[in-house]
């Protein structure tokens, strides 16, 4: 669903005892082994809970709208926390999709030199 052929997977792991985690982790939180990467991005979810942050850190929107969303794969749910995409508004229990953004805040504003990390990740947009 990603919107660039050229974005890096949302990659969550499936592990030996059945539980997927995002973001991905060598161990499940029972121990098992990861045997399996899935790409979220392939995936929508639905809206958990949101809010709206109006006092964001150096280089971030403001207002930045934050959501939790669940993805349901193969009757396991996972859980991830992103930013809800520009001018989008969600409710409980809409639909979302991944979309890739190149910078999901300004790397020249704040304490970090730009090239000492990412910048890109997804945001979560309603599904039309």
């Amino acid at each position: 669903m990603s919107e660039h052929d050229d974005a890096p997977p949302m990659e969550a792991q499936r592990y030996e005892d059945g539980s997927i985690s995002y973001p991905t982790h060598p161990r499940s939180l029972g121990g098992a082994e990861a045997v399996e990467t899935i790409d979220l991005s392939e995936h929508t979810a639905e809206v958990i809970t949101w809010t709206e942050s109006t006092a964001t850190p150096p280089g971030v929107r403001e207002p930045n709208t934050i959501a939790i969303v669940e993805f349901e794969i193969d009757g396991e749910s996972v859980r991830a926390v992103g930013q809800v995409a520009e001018d989008a508004e969600v409710e409980i229990g809409d639909e979302v999709e991944p979309v890739y953004a190149a910078e999901l805040r300004d790397p020249e504003v704040g304490i970090k030199e730009p090239e000492s990390q990412e910048w890109d990740g997804y945001r979560f947009q309603p599904v039309q």
